[in-house]
């Protein structure tokens, strides 16, 4: 076994002793060279689709289909479920442009703002600018609020455990769930793989305007959601940019490691636990070390 296999296969290790289920890949923008732990296995995504929808909405600003400085009016009433940042939480009607709302989505990870978005730029419509940039292996099918949607908010608080248990008690990749969020036929997925592939789009744009790649980019630093790998990519010579995404079992995150000498490394992370529970801070620990890991092959 080589040193690349050997690590691979203590991380799965490490993985599976903390009740994880994890694809990973990590990937030098420059250089192409890659590692990964079963690339192609398609996952729900929670929010790590926020990123796509924000670059349609980005490509239609760019090419002036849509003004950024467009006024919306956020209506909680007509937006499903409480989510936990952001518009989300409003009681009130609210005025907001565009572009801001686009920062809640990306950076406050806000389902409310992404619906507001949605309404704009439907899923089919972001889905085709996804085929057209040769962006596979994600699939956009619904709105956001149904995230907030899940067993999990009918029940009271002693209970929650039932819904992980249901979580994970059903596959997630493509043969039906109880949970229609988690099911790969009705929910919006994607691959490890392919969500590699849009961020190095987006750090090394081949296809996308250079503004709107660099936009982006600022969104997905400016993420407050720094639990999960941030404290491993985080340093004064490492800038972590990334997307999370949490969903009961679910735990997700997407992003570059913009290293001081100039290098940059993708990191995606698409993950299940076991564990029926919320907090989960040793399986977020573990998830960053695997990650760090598999990074630290690549330098």
């Amino acid at each position: 076994m080589n040193g690349d296999a050997r690590v691979i296969h203590d991380v799965n290790a490490q993985l599976a002793a903390a009740g994880l289920s994890a694809t990973i890949v990590v990937r030098d923008l420059d250089s192409g060279r890659e590692l990964s732990t079963a690339a192609d296995v398609i996952m729900p995504l929670a929010s790590v689709v926020k990123v796509p929808i924000a670059l349609a909405l980005l490509n239609r600003i760019a090419a002036g289909a849509l003004d950024g400085a467009q006024v919306v009016t956020i209506r909680p009433d007509r937006f499903e479920g409480d989510g936990p940042t952001g518009t989300s939480r409003f009681r009130h009607p609210a005025k907001l442009a565009l572009e801001d709302l686009l920062m809640l989505s990306v950076s406050f990870s806000d389902n409310t703002a992404t619906d507001a978005l949605l309404d704009m730029v439907p899923p089919g419509e972001i889905q085709a600018d996804l085929e057209q940039l040769g962006l596979h292996g994600i699939h956009i099918r619904h709105r956001l609020g149904a995230l907030v949607k899940t067993p999990l908010e009918s029940l009271p608080a002693s209970d929650a455990h039932l819904a992980y248990d249901l979580a994970r008690g059903g596959p997630s990749r493509g043969e039906g769930h109880r949970i229609w969020q988690l099911d790969a036929t009705r929910a919006n997925i994607g691959t490890a793989a392919g969500l590699t592939d849009l961020l190095q789009e987006l750090w090394r744009p081949a296809r996308i305007d250079l503004t709107v790649a660099s936009r982006l980019r600022s969104l997905l630093a400016g993420n407050i959601i720094r639990h999960r790998l941030a404290p491993e990519f985080s340093s004064d010579a490492m800038t972590w940019s990334s997307k999370t995404g949490t969903l009961l079992h679910l735990r997700h995150e997407i992003g570059v490691v913009d290293h001081a000498d100039g290098r940059s490394i993708a990191v995606c992370v698409l993950s299940e636990s076991s564990n029926p529970a919320a907090a989960q801070p040793a399986a977020e620990a573990t998830l960053g070390a695997a990650a760090r890991a598999m990074h630290d092959l690549l330098r």
